[in-house]
């Protein structure tokens, strides 16, 4: 017992490479699940025992088994085993764990989900979606039958990057500004279409309005109620690649084609220019909302940035509808949400690109901000603060946790992957100060 008090088992747990989880009073063990959240290598030794979902589950890039009827056997058994293995086990024991079994709620989905491939075995979902990021949770079958159409699985299977994009621009006022739409028709990559998501009034629809493009792009305009429409999946939209705009954003052609270079390589993730960041308030035990430009970031907010459409798909179908009341309350944070989404499915954080020095987003939409009669940005106004607050908080209730990752990589166009003569002639606009 002496021996026992000096060691806490929570902490003696995470530490540990591997975990023995022998049978219980039944044939199965909680120790189990308590291995799997640790990130340990669980070694069962329980001979006979049919593990959680294996039907769908491969347990064996999770999980070593050990004869209990040999257990001087177990040491020679792990050691055996490489680094590199160990690294593959123990990434895959939390990949399962955040996937199916970190909550009540995720194990009772995945109970429905293997009841109803059971039944529905058509549409069954195959064993490779159930074992690799993102799970077959957010995998929603009913946007397409084949798995090439969904950014989680092109390294798997050799997709090939996409040509083209589709640029969607949210705005408030009559006009979008024509540098904007000048730089957008100007990139090669532009794929016809430019969709302009109005917020605003019936009699404000900028319907009449001669849109500075080339003949061979169309703008269709569309009126929204709310802006947690701005994901919404629109069925004019016929590519993978979304390029999600605010209306007062200044970017060159460089800059988009860059961003949507850059996507090609990372299409599961959000890439883009405008970087926010999180972190954990002690005084106020909260989650607050950080917009300085530091070293690090967490968040890449589609007012400029790169997105795969499967998610404004999920965004509007899977999410729960408690995130979406809030954002249509209070009409902010459908950047942030989307952020979480991104970051939950995946497990990583978006990506940066790097831009002029000049590049800023424009201050448009001032309110008043104090007695002296100043004039202040919405953006930067304490309401819209306190609303991303908020926010940040009631997201991480409805998901349970902060899915959040922090990340320094920013991507500029001097060093990524081309000789830096070739990329320096390939985007000159990004050198301008």
């Amino acid at each position: 017992m002496e021996e026992q008090k000096r060691h806490d088992y929570k902490v003696l747990l995470h530490n540990s490479t591997f975990c023995l989880v022998p049978r219980g009073r039944r044939l199965g063990s909680f120790r189990y699940l308590e291995t799997l959240q640790a990130g340990c290598i669980p070694v069962l030794l329980s001979n006979g025992w049919v593990l959680p979902f294996a039907e769908v589950i491969d347990w064996s890039k999770a999980a070593i088994w050990g004869d209990e009827r040999l257990l001087l056997q177990v040491p020679s058994l792990v050691r055996s085993i490489s680094h590199a293995e160990i690294l593959s086990l123990r990434q895959h024991t939390q990949f399962l764990w955040n996937a199916y079994f970190s909550s009540v709620e995720k194990i009772v989905d995945t109970t429905l989900e293997v009841l109803k491939e059971r039944i529905f075995r058509l549409a069954a979902r195959s064993t490779f979606v159930w074992n690799h990021i993102p799970g077959s949770l957010i995998m929603l079958p009913e946007y397409s039958a084949d798995l090439r159409r969904y950014p989680f699985y092109w390294r798997h299977l050799a997709v090939t990057p996409p040509l083209n994009f589709t640029a969607v621009v949210y705005t408030k006022s009559k006009t979008v500004i024509s540098s904007l739409s000048s730089s957008l028709s100007s990139s090669s990559a532009l794929y016809r279409l430019i969709i302009v998501l109005c917020h605003c009034g019936a009699g404000d629809v900028p319907r009449d309005i001669r849109w500075p493009v080339p003949p061979h792009i169309s703008v269709i305009v569309k009126t929204i109620k709310s802006i947690d429409s701005r994901f919404y999946p629109y069925e004019e939209i016929e590519t993978d690649a979304v390029l999600g705009l605010d209306d007062d954003t200044m970017m060159t052609t460089d800059e988009v084609d860059f961003a949507f270079h850059a996507w090609k390589n990372f299409p599961d993730r959000l890439v883009g220019y405008p970087p926010r960041t999180h972190y954990w308030d002690d005084a106020r035990l909260r989650w607050s909302y950080v917009s300085k430009v530091t070293n690090d970031y967490s968040m890449v907010l589609p007012s400029a940035a790169f997105y795969h459409r499967y998610y404004g798909y999920v965004y509007t179908h899977l999410l729960p509808e408690s995130v979406h009341n809030t954002v249509t309350e209070i009409q902010n944070c459908e950047d942030i949400l989307l952020n979480f989404l991104v970051s939950h499915a995946t497990g990583r954080p978006p990506v940066k690109v790097g831009q002029r020095r000049q590049y800023k987003e424009s201050m448009v939409a001032p309110t008043p901000s104090d007695v002296t009669g100043t004039k202040t940005p919405e953006w930067l106004s304490s309401q819209h603060f306190r609303q991303r607050q908020h926010c940040m908080n009631v997201f991480v209730g409805a998901f349970g946790y902060m899915p959040l990752v922090r990340s320094s990589l920013r991507l500029d166009p001097l060093l990524f992957k081309d000789p830096v003569s070739i990329v320096r002639k390939k985007y000159r606009q990004m050198e301008h100060v």
